[in-house]
């Protein structure tokens, strides 16, 4: 197994708990295979059914449903380590309600339906992870439920700034997106999201320059948003 495909492994949460020994004695007797995806390349549509068991080992996934107007509504990021569409692997109805595309260049390390259930059936560590999996499936999907059904226009703005954060591991970062597309993303209008950044930045919560964010005060931040750390 190359040295970049068992270093993604053991960041995926399906092998927590194991070795890098125990995951290549596991996957030599399991088939699969490397598919790689270019930037923008999608990778699964909505409507289409989940024939695999695919985890990210390079790249990254985005996960968004998208409506007849060409509107989107952005789900989730998968980045490495990330089981792809792990709810609809073996369900009786596995067709997918979102679009899956590459944000980045990515590879997946792909598995039949079949090969995934001989790993759950080989160890007992395995066949736990994927429950839990499951189960944090089932949060993030309720979580986002109530992020476009129940929060107000500032509160979402707030855990989109938290979020980006986190995801760039910085309190000053670009925004990747235009403010269409994340407007779009959070189910709000254009003109909603950019005044309320500038009420940000007069706040002096942020500072606002085009696409560049540094926060300010992460703590207002974190109230806006009624996020506990």
């Amino acid at each position: 197994m190359e040295k970049n495909t068992l270093k993604a492994l053991q960041q995926c949460p399906l092998f927590e708990g194991f070795t890098a020994k125990d995951i290549e004695q596991m996957m030599d007797n399991i088939p699969y295979r490397l598919v790689r995806f270019d930037k923008k390349e999608v990778f699964l549509s909505a409507g289409t059914p989940c024939k695999y068991a695919d985890i990210v080992v390079t790249g990254e996934m985005i996960a968004r449903m998208e409506g007849p107007s060409g509107k989107y509504m952005q789900i989730t990021y998968k980045p490495v380590g990330s089981l792809l569409a792990s709810a609809f692997i073996f369900g009786k109805n596995h067709i997918i309600p979102v679009n899956l595309m590459a944000s980045k260049p990515t590879t997946i390390l792909r598995m039949t339906p079949n090969s995934m259930q001989m790993l759950l059936n080989i160890d007992e560590r395995f066949r736990f992870n994927f429950i839990q999996l499951l189960s944090a499936f089932c949060d993030t999907l309720s979580r986002k439920v109530q992020l476009l059904t129940l929060h107000t226009v500032r509160e979402k703005v707030a855990i989109l700034l938290l979020e980006q954060a986190k995801r760039h591991n910085s309190d000053d970062f670009i925004l990747e997106k235009s403010r269409q597309e994340i407007a779009d993303s959070f189910a709000i209008q254009k003109f909603s999201l950019q005044r309320c950044l500038k009420e940000f930045a007069a706040d002096g919560i942020i500072q606002l320059d085009g696409k560049q964010i540094v926060i300010l005060n992460k703590n207002r931040l974190m109230t806006i948003a009624n996020v506990i750390e």
